[in-house]
């Protein structure tokens, strides 16, 4: 059985600004550099004002894991993740996502938008669907998985947000 999870934030940035960043490589690759953990990195990248595609490699140094966690998985964590964003129009982006995490029967799946809003700024919402396939205890490991997702959004929301407001001094 999945888990499905959401996150929501909002910019008093347009999504043209916020979705430029987001897809930058400078951006990225300091993002990754700050709060991708051990051996992140941008493996792959492409972007321009109508798309982008890209493939980041984050790292969980298995100490960090709840023990639950460790008695299934072997050694440090590797997370790979692969994001492709469009935009259907001006001010809004729509995206989907996918997270392998290598030698688990962890997988993760989803759906991104990005909007402008009424006040000026932007909405960027997430859907991800968290799958681990593991009898009896998947769907605890779901959940721990799921917070772990929802901790590192929030992370990114924050990189995000302090990204776009250093570029405008």
């Amino acid at each position: 059985m999945a888990r499905q999870i959401e996150h929501r934030s909002t910019s008093t940035h347009p999504a043209e600004r916020v979705y430029a960043t987001m897809v930058d490589r400078d951006y990225l690759d300091a993002r990754m550099a700050r709060i991708g953990g051990p051996g992140a990195g941008v493996l792959e990248y492409r972007a321009d004002p109508d798309g982008a595609r890209y493939r980041l490699r984050h790292g969980l140094d298995a100490k960090d894991m709840p023990a639950i966690v460790r008695n299934v998985l072997s050694g440090d964590i590797v997370i790979e993740r692969t994001e492709s964003w469009t935009r259907t129009e001006p001010g809004r982006y729509v995206g989907d996502s996918r997270v392998d995490i290598h030698g688990t029967p962890a997988s993760a799946v989803g759906g991104m938008r990005l909007r402008d809003v009424g006040t000026g700024g932007s909405e960027l919402v997430v859907r991800t669907e968290v799958t681990v396939k593991v009898p009896l205890i998947g769907g605890t490991i779901e959940g721990i998985v799921a917070e772990q997702v929802m901790s590192l959004l929030a992370a990114e929301t924050a990189f995000t947000q302090r990204w776009l407001e250093k570029q405008q001094l």
